[in-house]
């Protein structure tokens, strides 16, 4: 039997603060709460979720590893109009003028990308022609 992934981590100087953006991006909830961090899942308890971890450190440098998401329901447009409102901030890690993502960071800098197909566009383009 394969792995399965239980819970994505995220290192945070405040985890309360990037849990709570994580919350309303992905409309999950706080599971656990400790002096270590805080935990998120989706509301149906499915996996994974996401532990956001205190330490001390503030985050140095491009993460090797993020999260891509797409719009779900409404425009891509309408989509990073809210990311933003809710704390992300467009960031430069050396993408092209030209690519099909936007990079954001949370608000501690972890990057992630809002892909330009949004999820209804990607069921579209898979149903068979008619």
């Amino acid at each position: 039997m394969p792995s399965r992934i239980a819970v994505l981590a995220i290192d945070a100087v405040n985890p309360k603060v990037v849990a709570d953006f994580w919350s309303r991006v992905l409309d999950w909830r706080i599971v656990e709460e400790s002096a270590e961090g805080v935990t998120i899942a989706p509301p149906s308890g499915a996996w994974p979720g996401i532990d956001v971890f205190s330490v001390p450190e503030h985050k140095a440098g491009k993460n090797r590893l993020h999260l891509d998401l797409r719009a779900d329901g409404v425009s891509t447009a309408d989509e990073l109009e809210r990311l933003i409102g809710l704390g992300a901030q467009r960031v430069d890690v050396g993408q092209a003028p030209d690519v099909t993502w936007v990079v954001l960071a949370d608000p501690e800098g972890n990057e992630f990308c809002l892909l330009l197909r949004a999820v209804q566009d990607l069921e579209d383009s898979e149903k068979p022609p008619s």
